[in-house]
């Protein structure tokens, strides 16, 4: 999981936009930098580029990036799976959606099956959702550490 600290600067977001907007030139897509600076914060989880810039001033973490490997548990069944998106919502609560390694049974009748591979969930910056089962467990609980 990608941790970012005081060592990443906004010049180093910059660097990648700049980066990125090279490469996607080479393959014949042309973005503005400013678009190519939206992408980044996107990359990063922020919901724009001036999030991402202020956070890292702050040097506030980001605790989750597009890609990264993650670890829980999602309606109580333990999984293993990559982040394949992230949007800030109100409440400082992030979207997160992720794509198990492989597909979880959620339903915990004998005679039943529903398995999910690609879930979404608001969670926390402590890695767990507000939205909780009947048995007031958390939906998802990520492992963070």
């Amino acid at each position: 999981m990608n941790t970012y600290t005081e060592s990443t600067l906004v010049a180093d977001y910059k660097a990648q936009a700049k980066r990125l907007r090279a490469k996607l030139y080479e393959s014949g897509t042309v973005v503005s930098h400013s678009d190519a600076l939206e992408m980044v914060a996107s990359q990063h989880g922020a919901r724009d580029w001036n999030t991402l810039s202020a956070r890292s001033l702050r040097n506030e973490p980001s605790v989750l990036a597009i890609g990264d490997r993650v670890s829980g548990r999602y309606l109580s069944q333990p999984f293993v799976g990559r982040v394949l998106g992230i949007r800030q919502v109100n409440g400082g609560q992030m979207r997160v959606t992720l794509h198990f390694d492989e597909a979880v049974d959620v339903v915990t009748f004998d005679s039943f099956s529903s398995f999910r591979q690609r879930v979404t969930a608001e969670i926390g910056k402590d890695g767990r959702s507000l939205r909780k089962t009947s048995d007031g467990v958390p939906q998802m609980v990520l492992n963070l550490e």
